[in-house]
């Protein structure tokens, strides 16, 4: 069974740092790219940054670039996002998402995400 575990979110105020892990299993993670996705209330879901299955190239959106750091450690099957600064803009529900590559086609797998609420 896929599984995607999203850990580390809360209630943080302006400007501190939360940690957020994803623990997968299920799959091949080192055949996987990883993502984290975001939604806040009453808007739709927001790419935050990705990871390729070899944590050698990061990608990142505007929003969070300089303040949000994507890494993953393969002997764990876990990949994390280190977040900075936080802004109360950064509120939403945060989703690890995977896309396992097996000859030539791509399986997408989903979290059931963690809160992030930033906010004094």
């Amino acid at each position: 069974e896929v599984q995607l575990v999203e850990s580390g979110g809360g209630l943080v105020q302006p400007g501190g740092s939360l940690r957020l892990s994803c623990a997968a299993s299920g799959f091949t993670f080192g055949s996987s790219d990883m993502s984290w996705v975001r939604q806040a209330p009453g808007k739709g879901p927001e790419w935050v940054s990705s990871i390729d299955n070899r944590g050698r190239s990061t990608h990142y959106a505007d929003s969070v670039k300089g303040r949000f750091t994507i890494s993953l450690d393969n002997a764990k099957n876990t990949v994390y996002l280190q977040m900075n600064s936080l802004k109360p803009e950064d509120t939403a529900h945060y989703y690890c998402a995977a896309d396992e590559t097996i000859g030539g086609r791509t399986y997408n797998y989903w979290g059931q995400g963690t809160q992030v609420t930033v906010s004094s």
